[in-house]
């Protein structure tokens, strides 16, 4: 039997944000489309038995899960500098660049492949928006994969072609992206958890973890401003790094503070409420990968603003409103001007829908995970 382990620690971290979300849905459809003879296994670091037990619960059929001797800091930072590489035997599948690169001979061992995952650039196009830390690791990893992956898997093919500016990976890049979560669905009592949520009647969304890059505080400026719509602004995501602090941007910006709504984290359910409640949903984020809730945003049929960052607008098409990011003083006005329109227009409302609806049903995880199997085959 074939095996081949998947790296899903991002599942189990502290923060597990958008690669654990993608990490949970792609692994899960790995073992659901496992070619015949072929079965899934987890890799993780030192986690607790019970955070055993929880992923074994989240990922059904998955099979045996190694766990390492070393915490997930100390892992990562073992796996930079080449150290502690004994996971690499085998089919690995690393969800992203967090992986026991070493040196093997595909040649004369085939079965012995290992492929990563990058999912942006931000660290060579934006470092400003990373810890400096976050930065050396994403280039030192990706030095490595550079010398040792057998493939490098990205999201679009906005970030294949970006990133060849600044690492050659050849012909190794395969672009496979993502989809809506299997678990991001309506609640049934979806009143009793919108009342529950403190959710206006009407609202601009932004959802994404509460940090610099994100746009937030470009967002919170642009409804402060006079000329943009009268309505709240619901924030739902956890905090992430740089201390960004919302309400402080919100009382500098004059937004009142009966028009700011932080949630926090959400559980998928909320969140889907949050997503087909809103108005208009906002992604004013100056860098990402692929973007993932403008896919979930399109999919319930709210319409979508978002920046002209490359990879959103591979993903969204046409499905969208796009605002430019030059001149960031600028910004504000431009976000201000693009929900009023949306606000104030019902048929563009209306159109962005359903262009949004048909747009979605363009990403499948089945399809995602039928293509890691088949890139794995092809090595």
């Amino acid at each position: 039997m074939a095996t081949l382990r998947v790296i899903v620690d991002q599942i189990l971290a502290p923060v597990p944000g958008g690669i654990g979300r993608y990490t949970e849905e792609l692994t899960r459809e790995l073992i659901t489309t496992a070619p015949r003879g072929c079965d899934v296994e987890a890799i993780v670091s030192a986690v607790a038995p019970e955070r055993m037990a929880e992923l074994k619960s989240r990922l059904p059929g998955l099979g045996a899960v190694h766990r390492t001797h070393l915490g997930r800091r100390e892992l990562s930072a073992a796996w930079q500098h080449g150290l502690l590489t004994g996971q690499s035997h085998g089919m690995v599948h690393a969800t992203s660049l967090m992986a026991p690169l070493t040196k093997h001979d595909q040649l004369h061992q085939p079965g012995e492949q290992i492929a990563v995952t990058i999912h942006d650039v931000v660290p060579w196009t934006h470092p400003q928006t990373l810890t400096p830390h976050g930065v050396a690791w994403h280039k030192a990893l990706a030095k490595r994969a550079r010398r040792y992956a057998d493939a490098i898997v990205v999201p679009t093919h906005a970030v294949a072609e970006e990133l060849a500016h600044y690492v050659n990976f050849g012909e190794r890049v395969r672009v496979i992206g993502g989809a809506v979560s299997s678990s991001l669905v309506l609640p049934v009592n979806a009143d009793a958890h919108a009342e529950a949520l403190g959710l206006p009647e009407s609202y601009v969304l932004a959802v994404g973890t509460l940090e610099p890059r994100k746009g937030l505080a470009a967002l919170i400026q642009a409804l402060a401003r006079p000329d943009a719509p009268d309505l709240p602004l619901v924030i739902a995501g956890p905090k992430g790094w740089g201390d960004l602090d919302v309400e402080a941007v919100a009382a500098e910006a004059g937004l009142p503070a009966n028009r700011l709504h932080v949630l926090g984290f959400v559980s998928d359910e909320d969140l889907a409420l949050v997503i087909s409640r809103a108005t208009v949903f906002v992604y004013p984020s100056m860098a990402e990968g692929f973007g993932l809730p403008v896919v979930e945003a399109l999919n319930f049929g709210t319409p979508v603003i978002h920046t002209d960052v490359p990879a959103l607008m591979e993903v969204a098409d046409d499905a969208s409103i796009v605002v430019p990011r030059d001149d960031p003083a600028g910004l504000p006005e431009r976000l201000a001007h693009a929900i009023a329109q949306v606000v104030n227009h019902a048929e563009l409302a209306e159109r962005l829908r359903i262009v949004g609806l048909d747009r979605a049903r363009a990403f499948s995880w089945r399809d995602s995970a039928e293509k890691v199997w088949q890139l794995h085959a092809d090595l």
